[in-house]
């Protein structure tokens, strides 16, 4: 799933070649993530990852590695980009941008693992990044008000019928959810989509690395730790002790503001709106002769939504101890 643009050895050798480090010994393709193609490459003395980018253009994959190698810099837990012999840190390969990082060694937490210690550090991890990234140039992000919109008009207008039925009410719940967001609440770059499988564990129950910032664009910070908080803090319902443990976290590094206090909910009825609709889009709407490509079920973001309705503001914020 995640080798979109396979490449053969030569392609990988001729890519490496551009680099001081060694000869390259194997090439495999790494079944992970969707948006881009992975691959581990055995070089001499050691491993790198590869990426290529599917859907941004050498301007966008150059900025993006000169980000994370500034993010990096600042104490960030993600791995910088590898510089090419001329100093330039995007490559090309099959005509699509490339570039190479260090292999970092470390283990995605399932769901009946993520305990309130781990929550905590992604809490940490995440403020650091709203920190570093403060003074980063950064664009809006394709998942606003207008981009869910537009994925509403292809649900809208799909053949499926239960899908496509869903599609006013939904349209109708963003629309409120946009129309009462706080535009004055503090904003940078955010990485928009951390959940569990883009954060990697040592052995020590610590964040060896933070990853997949494709996403990365201006954003509400709250929004952000929102994020988190429907994808790390959730199982059948939300569980305020993983909740409170990440704010604590979040807290001890970057102290929030009491407006974005109150703008939890909407925050986080947005975030459970676009994972709900980019799910259906992404998932839900693509399917081949075997099935749905892969199981994302948008439903559980659309019951994640109706429990912060639920809690309303007052409630979330004690759930979440704030």
């Amino acid at each position: 799933m995640a080798v979109l643009t396979r490449i053969t050895v030569e392609e990988a050798r001729d890519l490496v070649a551009e680099y001081d480090l060694g000869s390259l010994r194997s090439l495999s393709g790494i079944a992970a993530g969707s948006v881009n193609s992975n691959f581990m490459l055995e070089l001499a003395g050691r491993r790198v990852f590869l990426r290529v980018y599917e859907e941004q253009d050498a301007a966008g994959a150059t900025r993006e590695a000169a980000m994370l190698g500034r993010l990096a810099g600042s104490g960030v837990p993600t791995p910088a980009p590898l510089a090419k012999k001329d100093g330039g840190l995007v490559s090309t390969v099959k005509g699509k941008p490339a570039a190479l990082f260090p292999w970092c060694d470390g283990a995605i937490c399932c769901q009946a693992g993520v305990t309130e210690r781990a929550t905590e550090r992604v809490g940490e991890a995440l403020a650091q990044v709203h920190l570093a990234g403060a003074a980063e140039p950064c664009l809006p992000g394709r998942f606003g008000f207008e981009g869910l919109s537009d994925r509403l008009d292809l649900v809208e207008g799909s053949r499926d019928v239960e899908l496509a039925a869903l599609a006013p009410t939904l349209r109708a719940a963003l629309a409120r959810a946009h129309e009462t967001r706080d535009l004055s609440l503090p904003t940078g770059l955010i990485h928009s989509d951390l959940f569990r499988d883009n954060v990697l564990w040592n052995p020590e129950g610590r964040i060896a690395a933070l990853l997949d910032f494709e996403s990365a664009c201006a954003g509400t910070y709250v929004y952000d730790l929102m994020v988190c908080v429907l994808s790390w803090c959730f199982g059948s319902d939300l569980q305020p002790e993983l909740a409170q443990a990440m704010v604590r976290g979040y807290e001890r590094v970057r102290r929030l503001r009491e407006s974005e206090r109150e703008g939890l909910l909407v925050e986080g009825c947005f975030a459970a709106l676009r994972f709900t609709i980019t799910r259906i889009t992404d998932y839900g709407l693509r399917t081949h002769a075997a099935g749905p490509r892969v199981v994302k079920d948008w439903r559980r973001f659309q019951s994640r939504f109706e429990r912060l309705n639920a809690l309303g503001s007052t409630g979330l914020r004690r759930a979440l101890g704030a």
